[in-house]
């Protein structure tokens, strides 16, 4: 099976997130990859509209928006919210990664645009991140997570 084509949205504060999350590609011992659909140089630009072009053209390629959930993200409307908003209508499977380690979806930094629309939330952490992108698969409405045995199936 090939490797699933993900667009990872986040809130530039958490960038140093998504830096590692690189590095868990990177890793010869680190059961962690994806296709990578960020953007390149075209993030240095100033024009909005240039941008979410870019970006939505990055998120079409995609079959997976995973989104790092920090402390600001719920209140993130300018790209990272429009982001959610074109994955959503791409229809791509949505992944909730929280930074504060949670297993589930954490009302206060949760948006509420990926709330109850089929999601899954799992912890910042390259096994169950890994998990998640290999074998989730949408579900009608609610907000899944993980059960405890899956953390431990994964040595957790």
């Amino acid at each position: 099976m090939g490797l699933p084509r993900t667009f990872v949205g986040f809130s530039s504060i958490d960038i140093h997130y998504y830096r590692l999350m690189l590095a868990w590609k990177a890793s010869e011992h680190i059961n962690f990859d994806f296709t990578n659909c960020q953007l390149g140089s075209e993030i240095n630009s100033e024009n909005e509209a240039y941008i979410k072009s870019k970006c939505r053209e990055r998120i079409k390629m995609a079959g997976t928006f995973a989104v790092l959930i920090g402390l600001d993200t719920r209140s993130k409307h300018k790209y990272v919210r429009w982001e959610m908003e074109v994955a959503i209508e791409k229809k791509c499977r949505i992944i909730g990664i929280n930074l504060d380690n949670s297993r589930r979806v954490v009302d206060a930094t949760c948006p509420s645009i990926i709330r109850n629309i089929g999601a899954i939330f799992v912890p910042f952490s390259p096994k169950i991140v890994a998990y998640a992108l290999e074998n989730y698969k949408m579900n009608p409405d609610n907000d899944y997570y993980y059960k405890d045995e899956v953390y431990t199936q994964l040595g957790y």
